[in-house]
């Protein structure tokens, strides 16, 4: 080897490049995901994400799988600590915390949950411009390098009976989930999931930003899409977890930054 090929290979091994950490003990990795999803959560806030008391993101208990973590009823998003999360079972009941579930995050979340077990996290709010490309009941379509990554890989759940608070309707919005990474609820909002948090926040956010850019290219003028091969391209590029939880990675650094609070 010489002596630049020798520089390369150590300047290779020294560059920082984060990658989703493992963990030694369960109690580590519970911790870990209930300040990922007070992460995200604040930056949900931040992002505009709230609708009064509408919006939820969970993470499963990485022991007792059949719980998740969640945010409790009726606080914003905007203030929420890593001590306020609610652990919630299957049938509904709050095990941990102090604060009630809101109801229709116990009736989608615990069925998508319950139908998904490699999934990790989901994410539901009523953000602007998902909801308005739920009202045309329409899905996102591949007019862009970023929204590839929903390109064959998301659904609609064309449907809407109202406030979703029967575990049946939650069993039907997860059946339109089905194997993809998000569903369009019609009339509604998005809904995402991953294999952490940060996977299934990135794609809300980006879902939600790739529904605006295709409401304000159509009211521009006539779409140019990209081919079916290239878009399956770009989703083999960057439609997988870890390059969602790769994404993720500046926003969770900013938010924790600014709110170090977030922790207590």
């Amino acid at each position: 080897m010489s002596d630049e090929e020798k520089f390369l290979d150590k300047l290779a091994t020294d560059l920082i490049f984060r990658l989703p950490p493992s963990f030694d003990t369960v109690e580590d990795e519970r911790r870990h995901r209930k300040e990922r999803l007070t992460a995200a959560l604040r930056i949900f806030g931040k992002f505009g994400f709230e609708e009064g008391v509408a919006g939820h993101i969970t993470t499963r208990d990485p022991e007792h799988t059949d719980h998740f973590w969640v945010n409790p009823f009726g606080m914003s998003f905007k203030h929420i600590k890593v001590s306020d999360l609610i652990l919630v079972n299957h049938q509904g009941q709050v095990v941990e915390g102090r604060y009630p579930v809101n109801e229709a995050a116990f009736a989608i979340h615990s069925q998508v949950h319950q139908a998904r077990p490699g999934v990790v996290a989901a994410a539901h709010s009523h953000s602007t411009h998902g909801r308005a490309i739920s009202a045309l009941g329409q899905k996102l379509e591949p007019i862009t390098q970023d929204v590839c990554a929903f390109y064959e890989d998301h659904g609609l759940f064309d449907d809407y009976t109202g406030v979703v608070t029967d575990l049946e309707e939650g069993k039907r919005i997860a059946a339109a989930l089905g194997d993809y990474k998000a569903v369009i609820l019609r009339n509604h909002g998005l809904l995402t999931v991953g294999e952490t948090v940060d996977a299934a926040a990135w794609w809300f956010i980006t879902m939600e930003r790739s529904c605006q850019v295709q409401l304000l290219a159509k009211a521009a003028g006539t779409v140019v899409p990209i081919e079916p091969e290239n878009a399956k391209l770009t989703h083999s590029q960057i439609g997988n977890d870890l390059v969602g939880w790769i994404n993720y990675q500046p926003l969770y650094d900013q938010i924790t930054r600014e709110q170090p609070d977030l922790f207590d």
